[in-house]
């Protein structure tokens, strides 16, 4: 896919928001300046979450080029403990000079814009429309350097398809999950009926999935909270519940089980942004069953994708800026998606031949930069997330949970999430 096709899956994604939006414009490469002033020594700290595929020869390329800037990189397990640690710090110091945000938290952030350093507005322009939208505050500025987005596949492992007797080839699996969520439960009932296991990894990924279908879930841009009023929440709890949580081997991801179930045979599929396509190997190295299907239920979504942020307190703002640029420029991008199939966001980076012509040999071959190319362009919704998207959708994924551990029943769990939603 082309950046003109790309740049329509941008306008195609604004259109789910409040207002259609201009044509991005061009990239550039990123500015390779970073020695400090007068060339004096710079430590530059860089705070992520997962893995955004900086390894350390990414990085060392950087300081080879600035050869008086050295960069230590601080990765927290997951994005809930990059929050905590970003709101507890805002505005205080403390935090990294530059600190990864993701995107549903990255409300919550722009309430305090005003405590983080705008991307110069020569910038401005270079990523998909809706990205560069989502971290534009009310005064013009862009507070967020975009990495990666994450539209949706099918990961699945092939071996166990066909040991329960189901396709196994790309091609015929995309076929098979060729439909809406109740086809993907069936064919989750009829893997568990014939391996007497799990298909599903995670029971609040389906919940994801589903929830990254809808365009208002919690609550409206007028600030009327539809939380617990919303039938599609309501169906969306109800589905997951009945279908998702008798098929899934684990309620949460991210536990010490759930990643070394990879090493096994748990479950057989994972729904699979970009950027969850480097944690699979990175976890299961040795594993050679993993195939990608380009599909995913009821047509598209997408999951997750993150932001740089220079916080204003920053001891090294000006060099913080710098690297930030660098790291999210086209060419740094695509070496982030070979690295961990982190997706990207800059427009220029889709004319790139490393990334359009990309085979995955973990994957038996994938062309993951053409299905995160088609995945991306079935995204027709991205749900509008207020400041208080992260802790709705925490709370209600926490039910599920407490269904999956039988610790209440589905009415009961609702009910525990509706007054923790009134109490909010």
């Amino acid at each position: 896919m082309n950046a003109r096709a790309l740049r329509r899956v941008g306008l195609i994604a604004g259109v789910a928001t409040t207002s259609a939006l201009v044509l991005a414009g061009c990239a550039g490469g990123g500015n390779q300046g970073g020695t400090g002033a007068e060339g004096e020594k710079v430590t530059l700290t860089i705070a992520t979450f997962n893995n955004f595929g900086y390894t350390d020869e990414f990085l060392q390329k950087y300081e080879d080029a600035n050869p008086n800037v050295t960069i230590v990189h601080n990765k927290a397990a997951e994005s809930g403990d990059a929050r905590k640690n970003f709101f507890q710090k805002l505005g205080k110091g403390g935090l990294a000079d530059i600190e990864a945000v993701e995107v549903d938290w990255l409300s919550e952030a722009m309430q305090y814009s005003d405590l983080l350093t705008p991307v110069p507005d020569d910038l401005k322009g270079r990523w998909l429309d809706w990205k560069e939208k989502a971290a534009t505050d009310p005064k013009g500025n862009l507070i967020g350097y975009g990495t990666d987005i994450g539209p949706q596949a099918i990961c699945y492992r092939s071996d166990l398809f066909e040991a329960a007797g189901l396709p196994s080839e790309p091609a015929e699996v995309e076929a098979l999950f060729d439909g809406d969520w109740n086809n993907y439960f069936d064919v989750a009932d009829k893997y568990r009926e014939a391996s007497g296991k799990s298909m599903i990894d995670s029971a609040n990924s389906v919940l994801q999935g589903i929830v990254n279908q809808i365009e208002y879930t919690y609550d409206k841009p007028d600030g009327s909270v539809i939380a617990t009023s919303n039938p599609e929440i309501a169906d969306a709890y109800k589905s997951v519940i009945e279908r998702a949580v008798p098929n899934s081997a684990y309620s949460a991801q991210w536990g010490d089980d759930w990643i070394a179930s990879f090493q096994g045979d748990d479950f057989a599929t994972v729904l699979c942004p970009g950027w969850m396509q480097g944690i699979i190997s990175g976890y299961a190295p040795d594993q050679k069953n993993w195939k990608i299907a380009n599909t995913f239920p009821n047509g598209g979504g997408n999951w997750g994708g993150s932001y740089l942020t220079i916080p204003a307190k920053g001891k090294h703002v000006e060099e913080a800026q710098k690297l930030a640029e660098w790291l999210s420029a086209p060419e740094q991008q695509v070496e982030a998606f070979v690295n961990v199939g982190a997706f990207p966001s800059q427009v220029d980076a889709y004319e790139n031949p490393d990334l359009q012509g990309y085979v995955n040999d973990y994957y038996n071959g994938a062309k993951t930069g053409e299905i995160g190319a088609d995945r991306a362009e079935a995204v027709t919704v991205l749900p509008f997330k207020s400041a208080n998207y992260f802790k709705y959708h925490d709370a209600l994924q926490n039910a599920v949970n407490r269904v999956f551990d039988k610790s209440e029943s589905e009415d009961a769990a609702w009910k525990t999430w509706v007054a923790e939603v009134e109490a909010f």
